[in-house]
C-alpha cells in the first residue's frame, strides 16, 4: 500500500472521529453500532478506498449518524472495517434504504466475497472506571490509555 492511501485512511479516521464525544453525554441511551468488514481484491483496495472516503462528509451529515470510521487490518491492507455509529434504530433503517448505502452495496464487485454486515444494539458503555474497578486499588489513578 502506498504511503498516500495510508494517510487517506488515517485522515478518514480521524474526520469522522474528531466531533465524537461520549454518547451518553449527548444524551443517547442506546446506540447502534454497524460492523461492515471488506475483503477487497488488491488491485481494486484504492478506488474502494477513494469511495468511501468521498463518502465521509454525506454520511456524517445523515440524521442520527454519531460517526463513521474506516479501518484497515495491519497485517492485511485488503481486509477492511467499517464502523458507523448510530443514535436511533429509525436513523439507521433510514440510512440502509440511502443512495448512499446503495453505493456502499455498488461496491461488492470490488470485493473477493459479499459485505460481512452486522448490526449490534449497545444499551451500556463503560470507560475508564471498569479499566480501575478490574485493576483494583494499586492501579495508578491518574493513568490513561493512549487513545
Amino acid at each position: 500500500m502506498k504511503l498516500a492511501d495510508v494517510n487517506a485512511k488515517r485522515r478518514l479516521v480521524r474526520e469522522s472521529s474528531h466531533n465524537q464525544k461520549s454518547w451518553h453525554s449527548r444524551g443517547v441511551v442506546t446506540m447502534i453500532v454497524v460492523r461492515i468488514t471488506m475483503n477487497v481484491l488488491p488491485e481494486k483496495q484504492k478506488e474502494l478506498v477513494q469511495t468511501l472516503l468521498s463518502m465521509v462528509g454525506s454520511m456524517e451529515m445523515e440524521t442520527g449518524c454519531l460517526s463513521y470510521a474506516l479501518y484497515c487490518n495491519m497485517e492485511d491492507q485488503n481486509l477492511l472495517n467499517l464502523l458507523e455509529e448510530w443514535q436511533t434504530r429509525k436513523a439507521l433503517n433510514q440510512h440502509l434504504r440511502s443512495d448512499m448505502f446503495g453505493v456502499l452495496l455498488g461496491t461488492k464487485s470490488l470485493l473477493i466475497e459479499p459485505h460481512g454486515i452486522h448490526i449490534y444494539t449497545i444499551g451500556q458503555s463503560e470507560g475508564m472506571e471498569a479499566v480501575h474497578s478490574a485493576r483494583g486499588k494499586g492501579f495508578d489513578r491518574g493513568h490513561t490509555l493512549a487513545s
